[in-house]
């Protein structure tokens, strides 16, 4: 995650595999790269990623700052550690990792820029994070956040929601409350003011998620919608998964080159600190 599922019903979730995700992550990989380069960073900058996941995202901003230094942070003590090993410091000496939650950081004036990239929608509640992005930033510092946005997923979250009413399913739903923090402009930009934050931009992004074929749905499915996949036991997982997939694409169906396609909606937000 990054700030990815914080909780399991009512318990630490743990349960991120650092390897499954890089192999169905590629689309926010993408994403990541085109949201880098807006941060029109000069190299000398301090720079924070929240939730920085397996590391990828955070060495590619580490490059871009050689006379200055890159911090990533993740709720997820597997995740960092798996970013620590694959980008260690005697060959990335401007990088870090460190184990926080994004809603409790506890930088204080510190960076330059603060960096967040399809992961604060892990959150129902935005504001403690804003919080934080803003004690973070040093005077004249800005963050550049994109995350889910209301809408996000439609198709996919349709599909599951009509799953977990099913009998063969609903047992393992029971009293689950709201999963993901889908916001629009209007609220974002409420938030960042009581945040101390004043908005340059904040604006919806239309985005296709395309996958190789239903497999790679699948996998993509597995890896980041954790929050209905571990409340079903671990002999039923694939088969919960193996349904979604089927269900969502009987109305979204592969393309000519069989490959699935998925409409996201992110929210790109741009603002400075005013501290």
């Amino acid at each position: 995650m990054s700030d990815r599922q914080q909780t399991v019903n009512g318990e630490p979730d743990s349960r991120w595999d650092p390897v499954d995700y890089q192999r169905h992550s590629s689309a926010q990989l993408g994403w990541a790269r085109e949201l880098i380069a807006k941060l029109r960073l000069r190299g000398d900058e301090r720079v924070l990623d929240v939730g920085c996941g397996d590391g990828r995202v955070t060495a590619e901003l580490a490059l871009q700052v050689p006379r200055g230094e890159v911090v990533g942070i993740d709720s997820s003590g597997e995740m960092v550690v798996y970013a620590a090993a694959t980008f260690p410091p005697e060959r990335w000496p401007n990088l870090s990792f460190r184990v926080m939650d994004a809603r409790a950081m506890t930088f204080e004036a510190e960076f330059d820029r603060v960096f967040s990239n399809a992961v604060l929608h892990w959150l129902v509640d935005h504001r403690a994070a804003l919080a934080g992005i803003a004690r973070a930033l040093r005077p004249g510092g800005w963050c550049l956040l994109q995350m889910g946005a209301r809408g996000n997923a439609a198709g996919v979250q349709a599909a599951v929601d009509e799953l977990v009413r099913e009998p063969a399913w609903s047992a393992h739903f029971e009293g689950m409350g709201e999963v993901y923090g889908f916001h629009g402009p209007a609220e974002y930009r409420a938030w960042l003011a009581e945040a101390g934050l004043a908005p340059r931009r904040v604006e919806l992004v239309a985005k296709d998620m395309a996958h190789d074929g239903p497999d790679g749905l699948a996998g993509w499915f597995r890896t980041t919608w954790l929050p209905y996949t571990h409340r079903v036991p671990g002999a039923r997982r694939e088969a919960f998964i193996a349904a979604v997939v089927e269900r969502y694409l009987a109305g979204h169906p592969v393309d000519a080159e069989g490959r699935t396609h998925v409409g996201m909606v992110r929210l790109e937000v741009e603002a400075e600190s005013v501290g």
